[in-house]
């Protein structure tokens, strides 16, 4: 434990040969997090930027890459820091604080991920309500509930982590997620029920939600032509890929804060830094790739900045 004018401090261990290749790990690192916010910045831009774009689906995908940058925002800055420091090292309390927003940004993901998936079944299957149904009204409902349900959620156990004893002061890891709680002198059995039902209520119940609307959409597009499904597979297949991306990183995360696994050191520090490494810039290049009107956009863009 350092304290330092009354500060308690917790060391980060699950960095690996920080001291010989911290210049390497910075430059790498650095420049993703440039490329995250200039490509993420980009897309929202352009759909900003033209009406054609200015419909619910396009506005939740701007939302969603805006979610990225948050959420990359949250940890690159700290992890830089660390890559050249002599000692990696985090205040509790500030500690507590990326944890909380590294899982308030994470459930708005699958929050947003679910309206999307809502947002398509209403388009493709039910195309005469659709107007009605996603107004403006319901999309700034949504997008503003996007990030206060989770963060409402994730502040409730802040206080009792907070004010919690801490008997250790190594983190097995670069950032702060859930196994900030295996610092307690005393697991509280509470805090464990606690995060079970947020896990569910932010997790799987969206993730379910999401499975059940795209197999709705999926039994109604086979029935119907063959215009009907490359209309449903342009639209959906970008949403499957980021859902199927986030959820590998968010199980892994989950699997090695709930289960003491014990790993190479080596590798848990490979893995941390994928996990915040391949999401954020595997977003903007799916729905800049495979989105259509954005492609078509984005290809306008570099055509005329080259």
């Amino acid at each position: 434990m350092d304290n330092e004018s009354n500060v308690t401090y917790v060391t980060l261990g699950g960095h690996v040969k920080v001291h010989k290749y911290g210049f390497l790990y910075f430059v790498i690192m650095f420049t993703a997090y440039l490329l995250i916010i200039c490509s993420n910045s980009t897309i929202v831009c352009i759909i900003v930027i033209h009406k054609s774009l200015h419909e619910p689906m396009y506005v939740f995908i701007a939302a969603l890459l805006i979610n990225s940058v948050l959420y990359s925002t949250a940890i690159y800055p700290k992890l830089l820091i660390d890559f050249v420091s002599e000692k990696q090292r985090i205040s509790y309390s500030a500690c507590i604080f990326q944890w909380f927003i590294y899982y308030t940004l994470a459930g708005s993901e699958f929050f947003l991920l679910s309206v999307m998936a809502y947002d398509r079944y209403v388009s493709i299957c039910k195309p005469l309500q659709y107007p009605t149904i996603m107004t403006k009204n319901t999309v700034k409902v949504l997008l503003i509930a996007a990030w206060i349900v989770p963060g409402c959620q994730m502040s409730v156990p802040m206080p009792q982590s907070a004010s919690t004893k801490l008997c250790s002061f190594t983190l097995k890891g670069i950032i702060c997620n859930s196994s900030v709680h295996k610092l307690h002198c005393v697991r509280s059995q509470l805090l464990n029920i606690y995060g079970l039902i947020v896990l569910v209520n932010v997790v799987l119940l969206p993730l379910l939600f999401i499975v059940f609307t795209y197999m709705k959409i999926f039994v109604i597009t086979y029935r119907s032509s063959r215009e009907v499904r490359s209309k449903a597979a342009q639209t959906c297949l970008p949403h499957l890929l980021v859902l199927i991306s986030f959820s590998c990183l968010v199980t892994y995360d989950v699997l090695s804060a709930r289960l003491d696994a014990d790993f190479p050191k080596t590798i848990q520090f490979i893995l941390s830094l994928q996990m915040i490494l391949y999401h954020p810039l595997f977003n903007p290049i799916i729905y800049g790739l495979k989105m259509k009107e954005i492609y078509k956009h984005l290809s306008g863009l570099f055509c005329k900045t080259v």
